[in-house]
């Protein structure tokens, strides 16, 4: 382990000024410099701004993305947001109720949405059941409950034809190049990628245990 000097210190990026020399501290680094950072942190140890990071992270990714890893025993605090509501203003107040609906369906909404993407593809196809059956026959095309399929119309000769369907599918991230890989051996061209903000369900299972618990 290198022995950090006055000299040479510890270089640490972050943008928790109070609570960075306070984990230090307390775990007996002393010859430590903070800096605040422009930008993302993660890229400041590839530049050669810092040696670590101290931020916040939740899955990870952003770190393996920047060839981070987490240090261990280097978590300083765990933390989570949380919903707090009066019962009473719930049921008695107007448009609360509403309000909270809303916020519990955009938060589920976005949790599920996160790391899916839709891609849209060209296909080539007598009817859309043939194309369905060509893009279910492939295990990472399936999307969340099968694939949406229409027909793309073209002008041929003075006649208006549906000579390609239009694919759209929803997929994880961990799929998303093989996906693009078994539309194209089926005959998929014009791939279009586009990350997901939302995906609302019929309702959101924490709305229903919010109205159980109200007895509504």
């Amino acid at each position: 382990m290198p022995q950090w000097t006055e000299e040479k210190p510890l270089r640490v990026a972050t943008g928790f000024s109070y609570l960075g020399p306070k984990f230090m501290k307390e775990n007996g680094l002393k010859h430590v410099s903070f800096s605040t950072g422009e930008g993302a942190l993660e890229a400041a140890p590839a530049m050669g701004t810092a040696d670590v990071i101290l931020d916040l992270v939740s899955s990870g990714t952003t770190l393996k993305e920047n060839n981070l890893k987490e240090i261990e025993g280097g978590t300083v605090v765990e933390s989570q947001a949380v919903f707090v509501a009066s019962r009473k203003s719930l049921v008695q107040r107007e448009g609360v109720l509403g309000a909270t609906h809303e916020i519990l369906e955009r938060l589920e909404a976005h949790l599920k949405a996160v790391g899916q993407f839709t891609v849209t593809a060209n296909m080539r196809g007598r009817s859309a059941e043939e194309v369905a059956k060509q893009v279910l026959s492939q295990p990472s095309l399936s999307g969340l409950q099968g694939p949406t399929i229409s027909p793309v119309f073209c002008k041929h000769n003075g006649e208006v034809l549906a000579d390609y369907y239009a694919l759209v599918i929803c997929v994880p991230k961990k799929a998303l190049y093989s996906s693009v890989q078994q539309l194209r051996a089926i005959g998929g061209s014009g791939v279009l990628v586009s990350p997901l903000t939302y995906i609302f369900d019929e309702e959101t299972p924490r709305w229903q245990r919010l109205l159980a618990k109200l007895g509504l």
